[in-house]
C-alpha cells in the first residue's frame, strides 16, 4: 500500500495506472499535475485523481510513489522540475515508449537520487489519448518492461515489479539498449510504416477514391497510423538511430519482392511469401522474445 501518488500528466496512461491502483486498493491518495489545468480537473471528475497539483514539484511532495507520464521529450524537465522534491525512499518511475534517451536524462538530472528510478514501459495504450480515454483495466494482461539501471535501488525494482503484477501486467526486464533495439523493430518502424503507406494511399489523385473502397486490410495495417502525432514525432526522434537499422532491413526484405514481382516470378513470389505468411500464423501475440543481455 502507498500512502500517495504523484502522478505527473494526468492523461490517459497515468490516469489509468491511477484509477488501476486505486482499484486494487494499493493507494490512499493521488495527486496529479498536468500542464493544463482543464485536464486535472477532469481527472478529479473522473475519480484517477484526488487532488490537483499546482506545479510537478508540489505533485510529488509527500508521495512514496511518482509515476511520471508525460511525452519523451519532456522527461528531462519534468526530472529537473521534480528532483528536489523527491521523497527519501521513494519509488519513482516513467511510462516512457523509449527508453536510452529517458535513462540518459535520469542520470544527468537525477545524480544522487538517480537509485529511486525504475524505468517503465507499459506495452499497453490506445489510438485516442487523453484522460477521457483512462481505463482502470488498461495494462490488465499486458506486458510492462522495466529497464533498472546499476544503481537503482534493488528493493525499489522490486517494488516496481510488485505494483505492475497487483494492476494485471506480465513484468519483464531488459537493458536500455535491448528495450529500444526490439520495439524499433516490433512498435517504432509499423508505426513509421503506417504513417507513410496512408500517405502515399490518400495523396494519390485519385487516393479519396481508394479510400471509399478499402476494406478490412487496409483498416487493420493502417490502425496506428491514427495515433497521436506529437507522441510519435518524440519517440521516433528519440529512438531514430535502431528505427532507421529496421527502416534499412525492411526495405531489403521489400527489395527482394519487387525484384521478383518484376520478372513475374510467381514460383519465386510465393516462396518469398510463404515464410512470412507460415511464421506469422504460429505467432502467438505477447510472446516478445529478447535477445542476449536481456533478463526477466
Amino acid at each position: 500500500m502507498f500512502a500517495q501518488l504523484g502522478l505527473i500528466g494526468c492523461g490517459m496512461m497515468g490516469g489509468s495506472f491511477a484509477l488501476a491502483l486505486k482499484r486494487a486498493g494499493l493507494v490512499q491518495r493521488v495527486v496529479g499535475y498536468s500542464k493544463s489545468p482543464s485536464t486535472t480537473e477532469r481527472a478529479r471528475k473522473l475519480g484517477a485523481i484526488d487532488v490537483a497539483a499546482e506545479s510537478a514539484l508540489l505533485a510529488v511532495a509527500g508521495s512514496d510513489l511518482v509515476l511520471i507520464a508525460v511525452p519523451v521529450a519532456a522527461t528531462e524537465t519534468t526530472l529537473k522540475a521534480i528532483r528536489l522534491g523527491l521523497e527519501p525512499g521513494a519509488l519513482l518511475m516513467d511510462v516512457g515508449s523509449t527508453k536510452r534517451d529517458v535513462v540518459d536524462a535520469a542520470r544527468r538530472v537525477l545524480r544522487d537520487r538517480l537509485s529511486a528510478f525504475v524505468p517503465a514501459h507499459p506495452i499497453a495504450g490506445k489510438e485516442s489519448a487523453g484522460i477521457q480515454n483512462a481505463d482502470a483495466d488498461l495494462y490488465r494482461g499486458r506486458q510492462v518492461i522495466l529497464t533498472p539501471l546499476p544503481q537503482t535501488d534493488v528493493g525499489l525494482t522490486q517494488k516496481a515489479t510488485d505494483v505492475w503484477s497487483a494492476v494485471g501486467a506480465q513484468v519483464l526486464k531488459m537493458t536500455p539498449e535491448n528495450h529500444d533495439a526490439a520495439f524499433a523493430a516490433v512498435s517504432h518502424l509499423p508505426h513509421l510504416l503506417a504513417f507513410a503507406y496512408f500517405s502515399a494511399v490518400v495523396n494519390q489523385p485519385a487516393g479519396r477514391d481508394f479510400l471509399s473502397l478499402a476494406g478490412p486490410g487496409f483498416r487493420d495495417f493502417t490502425r496506428i497510423a491514427a495515433s497521436n502525432p506529437e507522441v510519435w514525432r518524440d519517440i521516433l526522434v528519440a529512438n531514430r538511430e535502431e528505427v532507421l537499422k529496421q527502416s534499412q532491413l525492411f526495405r531489403h526484405a521489400l527489395d527482394a519482392l519487387e525484384l521478383v514481382l518484376r520478372s513475374a516470378n510467381a514460383e519465386a513470389l510465393e516462396d518469398l511469401i510463404r515464410g512470412p505468411s507460415e511464421g506469422r500464423s504460429n505467432w502467438q501475440m505477447g510472446a516478445l522474445r529478447v535477445g542476449p543481455g536481456t533478463g526477466r
